[in-house]
């Protein structure tokens, strides 16, 4: 599939790039107002959709009801926290094992898996230390 070249869709994906908290579509739009005005929230949509089906973005969906974007296809894992809602990458060795051990008991084919990790983030974490004392 041939795209047309698009600034709106360019400077979309090099926000992203600038970012590691996996933004959601509303900052998304927010930042890229400041260069483009006129975009609207839903062409801003449309272009993640569409960066994400074709594979140049992921879209993370975490479980709190909105998509995260990162700009990062590599395989690697995130830290949801359960109090603030910040997605983080983990820097953790793969645990791609797991395909095996689930495919143990398993009749169909498993080809790959989604993990995240939920708990606190060291800010929310010391926020609850600190209520505590």
């Amino acid at each position: 599939m041939t795209l047309k070249y698009s600034r709106q869709r360019e400077a979309i994906k090099d926000f992203l790039m600038t970012r590691k908290d996996h933004p959601t579509a509303d900052v998304v739009y927010s930042n890229v107002r400041t260069e483009f005005p006129n975009i609207s929230l839903g062409t801003v949509y449309r272009n993640l959709t569409l960066l994400a089906d074709l594979g140049e973005i992921a879209r993370l969906r975490v479980g709190d009801g909105v998509d995260h974007f990162d700009a990062d296809t590599s395989p690697h894992y995130h830290f949801v926290c359960s109090d603030c809602g910040n997605v983080i990458d983990l820097d953790m060795d793969s645990i791609d094992y797991i395909n095996q051990t689930a495919a143990k008991n398993f009749n169909g084919q498993i080809t790959g898996h989604i993990t995240y990790f939920y708990g606190l983030c060291p800010h929310c974490k010391e926020k609850k230390l600190k209520a505590l004392s």
